[in-house]
C-alpha cells in the first residue's frame, strides 16, 4: 500500500508504533520496522545513555527505518537525547506535549524527517508551521497523554487544515485494518498505534500490564491527572479512583508524576517481570482495548492489520453501484 507517509518514511506499509514511554523499546520497535511499517521508540522514560544502548540492540535485530519519540514538556528531555537521535541514525523524530521548534532546523540538517503529536487544529497548524514534516492527529480515544476531541472529529479537520502541506497520521482507539482503512478514507495517509502493540511478546511491560488489558472492556479506562498531572487516558483502578474522589489532593505536572513514582505507583521504563501493584499501578491504555483478547507477536499485528485494511477496502468498492 503506498501514500505519501510510506513514501516519506521509505516504508513499505502505512503503520507507525506509537512511542509508548516505557514500552517501545528495541525489540518491539525493531519488530515492527522489520515487518514493513515504522518502530519508534519511547524515550521518554529512559535513562541518561540508555537511548545509544537500545538504539545498537535495535540495530543488531534490523536495518530498517526507526523513530525517537521524546516529550517537550519535560524541560531539558529534548535537548538531552537529540544527540543520540542524531547519532543513532534514526529516520523520524516524534515530539509529544508540544513542538520541537529549537531543534527542527538540527534534524533537518542531518536528514531526519520531524512529527509532531496535534489534539487540536490549531497545534497541527503550529507545528507545520514551525517545520514539522508530518502531524499525528490524536483524538481523546488514545491511551496516554491525550486531548478532549474524538478522532473521528479530530483527523479530518486535521487534513483539512494541514493536509496539502504535509501527511497526516491519524491516532486515537485504532487497533486493526478496519481502523487504517476508516483513516484513509478520512483523508489521513497512515496510522499511529499504541495500546494493541503492548500486548505483544516484544513490549517491554511490568508485570501485569499486558494481562490487564487482555481483560478490559471498551469503557475499562479513564482520563485521569492521577499520575503525571496531565490528562492521561489509563486503566481505571484503585489510585485514579482515590484521585477521581479527592481531587484537592492532585498536583500540576510535573509534581504529581514524581508522587505517584514516590508513591511507587508508577513504573513505566522498568524491566519486564517488574513487580507491581496491578490495582494502583500506571497503565496506559486507549478505547481500542475492548478488542484485544491475546497477545500476538507484534509482526503478525502488522501483517493482520493490512490484510483486514485491504479486505475493508474492497468491501467499500464493491459496494459502488
Amino acid at each position: 500500500m503506498r501514500t505519501r507517509l510510506t513514501e516519506l518514511l521509505d516504508i513499505e506499509h502505512p503503520i507507525m508504533l506509537a512511542g509508548m514511554g516505557g514500552v517501545s523499546y528495541h525489540a518491539l520497535v525493531a519488530a515492527v520496522s522489520e515487518a514493513g511499517g515504522i518502530g519508534t521508540f519511547g524515550a521518554s522514560t529512559m535513562g541518561a545513555g540508555e537511548l545509544p544502548q537500545e538504539i545498537n540492540a535495535l540495530k543488531q535485530l534490523t536495518s530498517k527505518p526507526f523513530g525517537v519519540d521524546l516529550l517537550t514538556a519535560f524541560p531539558g528531555q529534548v535537548e538531552a537525547g537529540i544527540q543520540a537521535v542524531i547519532d543513532g541514525g534514526a529516520r523520524i523524530f516524534v515530539a509529544g506535549l508540544g513542538v520541537p521548534r529549537e531543534v527542527i532546523d538540527l534534524l533537518h540538517s542531518h536528514n531526519i524527517l520531524v512529527g509532531s503529536m496535534a489534539g487540536k487544529v490549531r497545534h497541527a497548524i503550529s507545528a507545520v508551521a514551525s517545520g514539522c514534516d508530518f502531524v499525528v492527529a490524536q483524538g481523546t480515544e488514545a491511551g496516554g497523554h491525550t486531548g478532549t476531541v474524538a478522532t473521528m472529529a479530530l483527523v479530518p479537520q486535521v487534513v483539512d487544515a494541514v493536509g496539502a502541506t504535509v501527511p497526516v497520521v491519524a491516532a486515537g482507539g485504532l487497533f486493526d485494518g478496519r481502523g487504517l482503512a476508516a483513516s484513509l478514507a478520512l483523508g489521513a495517509d497512515g496510522v499511529w498505534i499504541g495500546t494493541r502493540f503492548i500486548a505483544t511478546p516484544e513490549a517491554q511491560a511490568v508485570n501485569g500490564y499486558k494481562e490487564a488489558l487482555l481483560g478490559l472492556t471498551e469503557d475499562g479506562t479513564v482520563i485521569s491527572r492521577s499520575y503525571t498531572g496531565k490528562t492521561c487516558r489509563v486503566v481505571r483502578n484503585d489510585w485514579t479512583n482515590h484521585f477521581e474522589e479527592h481531587p484537592e489532593e492532585l498536583q500540576p505536572f510535573p509534581a504529581q508524576a514524581s508522587a505517584s513514582a514516590r508513591a511507587g505507583v508508577n513504573h513505566l521504563g522498568y524491566p519486564t517481570g517488574t513487580a507491581v501493584d496491578a490495582n494502583k499501578e500506571f497503565m496506559p491504555a486507549g478505547q481500542g482495548v475492548g478488542a484485544i483478547h491475546e497477545i500476538i507477536p507484534a509482526g503478525e499485528i502488522v501483517r493482520m492489520m493490512m490484510a483486514e485494511a485491504e479486505r475493508s477496502i474492497d468491501r467499500l468498492v464493491s459496494l459502488r453501484r
